[in-house]
């Protein structure tokens, strides 16, 4: 696909390359219809699910169970980990339905520091494979290889026994146009911002209906951050901080069998599109702050902006895991719609785990995404 160097052209239409009705802007590279009024940033990648644990429970994350990858979902949970030391790794091709050469790697690793503090980082890698571009008369110039990237660090606390904290500092780079210029205009250039993760963890046991059975409550807002600009002109996108909350409930049926159900409300915290185009403008504050009244037609459109993640998990052993959840958006904002499932298996410190998606509508960016992942932990005890 051919590609006229602008800043926000280059921006959206480097995620799908076949299909020029669907790259209006970024929301694209999540699988968003953008015909209606769509919420849209740069770096869409870093709200990606990007592990087939909660990517094959409807990318519910806030409130369940503590793993490696919870420096994405919410940094608070790391301090509820039991062992001493773990990591995780994942891969996923990307829109594999329509290109071949997209995909999204997450690496992520913690450390306990004792018994109520955990320190991790992660790595989040997005390859939008290979682009031919043009300059503004067609005359092709050369195929660039875009690459989007986050590194970040957490620090987690336990407050009490039932309640922690967590902070994440992370660094963004999205080069995207390759450092090519095609325009006297235009000085192209890779973004970067510096953002934050700030969440919330609460846990407690219970007995309900004679089992053993934990409730866990959780939130975060993520990136939390300045706009990313592309070139030297005056203009910057604003990067996706989102406000997650949920609950997860674990029953443990007998010694060998346990059931999760979790769900989770997401919104992101930027201003909703206007007419006149003045929501670019806002600053970091008050695109925070404003993007929970500034909807053009009112209540009704601000309660279109949440998104629903169910899931469901049922573990035997904890070493056999079976997986599935759904995920909505409404069809004005994005309209992603779509069913997961997946599996997991653990042997001694290593887990296997993969997920699958099913869109609801045919066609879709999204179908056919499978997401492959690694997990290793080293007990207290086995040291």
């Amino acid at each position: 696909m051919k590609i006229n160097i602008r800043v926000v052209t280059i921006l959206v239409l480097a995620s799908i390359f076949s299909f020029p009705a669907l790259a209006q802007n970024s929301g694209v590279i999540s699988g968003q219809d953008t015909a209606r009024n769509v919420i849209t940033t740069a770096v869409p990648f870093l709200t990606i699910a990007p592990d087939p644990i909660s990517g094959a429970m409807g990318d519910v994350g806030a409130a369940t169970a503590p793993n490696a990858n919870a420096i994405h979902w919410n940094p608070a949970k790391l301090a509820y980990l039991n062992n001493d030391f773990g990591f995780a790794a994942s891969y996923t091709p990307w829109l594999s339905k329509f290109v071949d050469d997209m995909s999204i790697s997450y690496l992520s690793a913690y450390k306990k520091l004792n018994d109520s503090q955990a320190f991790g980082i992660s790595l989040t890698y997005f390859d939008l494979g290979e682009i031919q571009l043009t300059d503004g008369a067609g005359n092709n110039l050369q195929i660039i290889s875009p690459k989007e990237f986050a590194i970040a660090g957490t620090y987690s606390q336990k407050l009490s026994n039932a309640l922690s904290i967590g902070v994440t500092g992370k660094f963004i780079n999205s080069n995207l146009s390759g450092n090519i210029t095609t325009s006297p205009v235009s000085d192209p250039k890779p973004g970067t911002s510096i953002a934050a993760d700030i969440g919330v963890y609460y846990k407690s046991e219970k007995t309900i209906l004679g089992k053993p059975t934990q409730l866990a409550f959780g939130g975060v807002i993520s990136n939390i951050g300045a706009k990313i600009s592309y070139n030297s002109a005056d203009e910057e996108d604003f990067i996706p901080t989102n406000l997650r909350i949920g609950t997860a409930v674990s029953s443990f049926l007998d010694p060998y069998n346990k059931v999760t159900f979790a769900l989770d409300l997401n919104k992101l915290m930027v201003p909703t599109p206007q007419p006149n185009g003045s929501h670019r403008d806002k600053s970091l504050i008050a695109g925070m702050f404003g993007s929970f009244g500034d909807a053009p037609n009112g209540f009704k459109e601000e309660l279109q902006e949440f998104m629903i993640s169910v899931g469901f998990e049922y573990e035997y052993k904890e070493t056999f895991a079976i997986r599935t959840g759904y995920f909505s958006e409404h069809q004005n904002k994005g309209n992603r719609k779509y069913f997961t499932a997946g599996v997991g298996f653990k042997v001694k410190a290593i887990g296997i785990d993969f997920a699958y998606l099913v869109p609801t509508l045919q066609e879709h960016p999204l179908a056919e995404t499978l997401r492959f992942g690694m997990t290793y932990n080293i007990d207290k005890k086995a040291k």
